[in-house]
């Protein structure tokens, strides 16, 4: 009760000086207007809340401040049931993967300073829609993602409009708050499901040689219980043979198939090392691509093409729908392809292809310089920063200075046929390849940070139009190179994430290829 005076005396004394000043004010001066008593203690926090001061960081202060001004600044918490009703919401939170506890409301009780209880209840609040719509986590400090023009939304904005919607209807606020993408909305419910279950129990398939079909082998046995356990199996496994043939080589394709593998039935050291990750980290797994979700669904446009790094995935999308995929081949783990998100502008046809600086420097040199046919062998010509010729053997291969080297269009250039270029700082693009067997393996990083596209030129008709589509037919017939500028421009989003929901329902994992879930996890904190 004392503190609960103490609050009041203090922000009355604040006010006093303002109420003997409009008193004094001549009768027909325009009488100043006194701050709420929430405003007061909002600008005298230290003072007014110190338990409470040291949790909002200026940026938070000004968004409650704005929520205070956007509802008339009352108290909005002290009574009625707007308070259980987001109690409700929170604890929903928890089938988003965040952790309710994050957002712990103030005890209610005789000895709470009011005012101060319910700024804070606003701060959950506000905090909680900010978490659910946008991330809890920083995009930018884990898996950085670049952008050819600056968002043009305004968070503080969005937020207190979700704010603003919960107060008459929270279910609805938070349900907006919430990413509406069916990659996200599928997830959640998945996590919702699993999170409540018991986790499942499997051993750890032992290391050893590759495991055809047909073939024998004393892991047979553990493989079988492994698979039963995740439920690729119907019949729990009897015996202890050893041989690798028909139901369990059929279990192994549709697990490969699952999580993003080469799905021949073979198993190597990739495959195992998906059976052996644990069930905890399976779930995990599921939250922290639910956290990725929030960051991704900022950038996802109804209309364009989204790449999956970490599947080697890319889809079309109209109109919100996914209606055409793809296989890629991305950059391996020491040459990693950038998040990003730009707008394809032009198409070159027939491309050359001018190495960049860090092929250059760590394949072709020491190719070079350990070949002097490789050059000639590989069709690369010399040229000076300018674009003109150079006689390689005039060049000293050790200290070749500013030079370029080019390989002139054909078959055997490792562009293809074409190139989708989009503006972005690291030199990539989605481009045909003469690597056309990759596209069969599983997982699938080989390339030095570009995507190489499957099926490009069925790529190209979803992005050009009829008269487009006629045009650069004809340009590509030529063998010379062009370059085709879109009348259109088409978004393209290169996000990073390790599962999703399919068509039928069904979870589908892709090998963590740049090692980023763990951090996640720790960063995310322990599985709810």
């Amino acid at each position: 009760m004392f503190k609960k005076h103490a609050c009041y005396l203090s922000i009355c004394l604040l006010v006093a000086p303002l109420v003997a000043t409009a008193e004094a004010l001549p009768a027909d001066a325009v009488p100043v207007v006194s701050p709420s008593p929430i405003q007061m203690a909002l600008a005298q926090l230290p003072s007014a809340c110190p338990d409470l001061a040291p949790h909002i960081d200026p940026a938070a202060l000004a968004r409650l401040q704005a929520f205070y001004q956007q509802q008339g600044d009352a108290a909005l918490w002290a009574t009625g049931e707007r308070r259980p009703a987001l109690q409700a919401q929170l604890q929903l939170l928890a089938d988003d993967g965040l952790d309710p506890t994050h957002y712990s409301l103030p005890a209610v009780d005789a000895t709470a300073n009011v005012l101060c209880s319910d700024i804070d209840t606003s701060r959950q609040y506000l905090q909680a829609l900010q978490d659910l719509h946008y991330g809890r986590l920083q995009q930018s400090r884990y898996e950085p993602l670049w952008h050819s023009q600056p968002p043009l939304h305004d968070p503080d904005a969005q937020v207190l409009a979700f704010a603003a919607t919960g107060l008459q209807d929270m279910a609805q606020g938070f349900d907006q708050a919430r990413p509406g993408a069916d990659l996200y909305r599928s997830l959640r419910n998945a996590y919702a499901t699993a999170r409540l279950q018991p986790l499942p129990h499997w051993d750890p398939v032992g290391n050893g040689p590759l495991l055809r079909p047909g073939m024998d082998d004393p892991r047979v046995p553990e493989l079988a219980r492994r698979l039963f356990s995740g439920g690729y199996l119907a019949k729990a496994p009897t015996g202890t043979g050893r041989q690798y043939r028909d139901e369990l080589v059929k279990a192994v394709k549709a697990f490969q198939q699952s999580h993003s593998l080469q799905a021949d039935g073979v198993i190597g050291a990739g495959t195992v090392a998906e059976l052996n990750i644990s069930p905890a980290m399976r779930r995990d797994q599921l939250r922290i691509n639910l956290e990725r979700f929030r960051w991704l669904a900022q950038d996802l446009e109804p209309e364009g093409v989204v790449v999956n790094v970490a599947a080697a995935q890319l889809s079309v999308y109209q109109s919100g729908i996914p209606v055409w995929q793809t296989r890629l081949q991305v950059g391996r783990a020491e040459r990693q392809t950038p998040l990003l998100k730009s707008r394809i502008t032009r198409l070159t046809l027939n491309p050359t292809w001018t190495i960049p600086p860090t092929i250059m420097r760590e394949d072709k040199l020491p190719a070079i310089r350990l070949n002097p046919e490789y050059l000639r062998q590989q069709n690369l010509q010399v040229l000076d920063a300018e674009g003109h010729p150079l006689a390689p053997e005039q060049i000293d291969w050790a200290r070749p200075g500013n030079i370029l080297l080019r390989q002139d269009a054909g078959p055997r250039n490792p562009l293809g046929k074409i190139v989708m270029r989009f503006p972005n700082p690291y030199s990539v693009y989605l481009h045909d390849t003469p690597s056309q067997p990759l596209f069969t393996k599983g997982p699938r990083a080989f390339s030095s940070g570009c995507v190489r596209v499957e099926q490009p030129l069925l790529l190209r008709d979803l992005l050009v139009s009829p008269a487009e589509r006629t045009r650069t037919d004809e340009l590509l017939a030529t063998g010379v190179t062009h370059e085709f500028r879109l009348a259109t421009p088409v978004p393209v989003l290169l996000g990073y994430w390790t599962v999703e929901v399919d068509r039928q329902g069904g979870l589908v994992y892709a090998p963590d290829i740049y090692g980023r879930d763990p951090v996640l996890i720790k960063a995310m904190g322990a599985v709810l």
